[in-house]
């Protein structure tokens, strides 16, 4: 666990699908849809939807619900439900309206895209756990990749509408996110490593007994080692090095972009407990001194940005017509249970979904950390 980072945000209707959207994959239904299939196999299932540029098939929106069970199973009865699967129908309406538009450029890196995603992630399921949940999905090797490959594509097509400006213009207005610092803490955590809870009252006690023995000149790594919850730096003394600030959530990052360097701050609480905050460096960063790499995750951070605005701004004006059946049953949203995982394919660098690169807000979850782990 690395309890400083972000986690993924807790999920309401509407960003659960933007969480699986530019970050997992591709394409509903390549090589599977009526325009694909020869004579013997055509799709003759119903239409359920007819937007302005082509139509969806019912056995088109199976299979994007049935892909994305696969890829977040803990979701499934979610997907079931009359509402959310209004939202997967005009998720499949925007991958595939864009995919239709993207030009020759988008579509060569969305399927080279789709290639590295597939292989990345084949080397994190087993095998033969793999062919057992494709052939319980009712899918191929092949669905997973074309999916992959026209959700990477609808990224593509949206990253060729960001300019320079506009990554220069997200950069100033987050400026302070690229500031790198090296920081020794202390957690004391509302949860001990060993499953242990404690209340707010008890953790912030310790955490002022561990800042005055700190203050009173003990050091600050034996201390970590013997007191901090955080599993990610108690090891090496509490400290993260050279870390850029906008991978922390937000009372940490914070306290890191104002505390005085070389000096022990008051304990600063987070959704994860108490901090006892030391920063012994913190370097400011130019645009200029920017890597290529960093531009492009601002440039893909924009085109989920911009994927969102389609999905909500654009796409319900483009649908003429809408004949999903309805669910026999209204099955109860429940959330995943602790400690589920998911199959999700690896995300690029830089192409991850909306939610999972804004600032983590209150009651944020701390089951995964949105920024990738070292």
């Amino acid at each position: 666990m690395w309890p400083i980072k972000k986690a993924a945000r807790k999920t309401t209707m509407l960003a659960v699908v933007a969480i699986l959207c530019i970050s997992l994959l591709a394409a509903c239904n390549k090589g599977t849809t009526a325009e694909t299939k020869n004579d013997e196999t055509k799709d003759t299932s119903p239409v359920v939807a007819e937007y302005k540029g082509g139509t969806i098939t019912e056995n088109e929106f199976n299979h994007e619900v049935s892909m994305m069970k696969f890829f977040s199973p803990q979701y499934a009865q979610m997907f079931d439900m009359d509402e959310y699967k209004e939202i997967l129908l005009e998720q499949e309406i925007a991958y595939k309206s864009l995919d239709d538009s993207a030009s020759e450029a988008a579509k060569t890196a969305g399927a080279k895209q789709g290639e590295e995603q597939l292989a990345q992630f084949k080397t994190s399921v087993d095998p033969e756990q793999l062919a057992t949940m494709l052939k319980e999905a009712n899918l191929t090797e092949q669905d997973v990749k074309d999916y992959m490959t026209r959700v990477l594509t609808a990224s593509e097509v949206m990253k060729e509408k960001v300019t320079d400006a506009d990554v220069e213009k997200y950069y100033n207005d987050n400026k302070k996110d690229y500031t790198t610092a090296s920081v020794r803490h202390v957690l004391i955590g509302l949860q001990t490593a060993d499953g242990k809870t404690r209340t707010d009252a008890q953790a912030l006690k310790i955490a002022k007994e561990v800042k005055a023995k700190l203050d009173g000149g003990a050091d600050f790594a034996t201390i970590a080692k013997k007191y901090s919850d955080d599993a990610g730096s108690k090891d090496k003394g509490g400290l993260y090095e050279n870390e850029k600030v906008g991978n922390w959530v937000e009372g940490f990052k914070n306290a890191v972009l104002e505390q005085k360097i070389g000096v022990i701050g008051d304990p600063v609480k987070t959704d994860y407990g108490y901090h006892v905050i030391k920063v012994e460096a913190r370097t400011e960063k130019a645009f200029a001194d920017l890597t290529a790499e960093e531009k492009e995750t601002i440039k893909s951070q924009i085109a989920s940005q911009k994927f969102s605005e389609y999905m909500s701004k654009e796409v319900p004006g483009m649908i003429t017509k809408k004949n999903l059946p309805k669910s026999e049953t209204a099955p109860a949203a429940t959330a995943p249970t602790e400690g589920t995982t998911a199959p999700t394919a690896p995300a690029t660098e830089g192409t991850t979904a909306p939610t999972t690169t804004a600032p983590a807000t209150e009651g944020t979850s701390t089951e995964a950390p949105a920024e990738s782990s070292k």
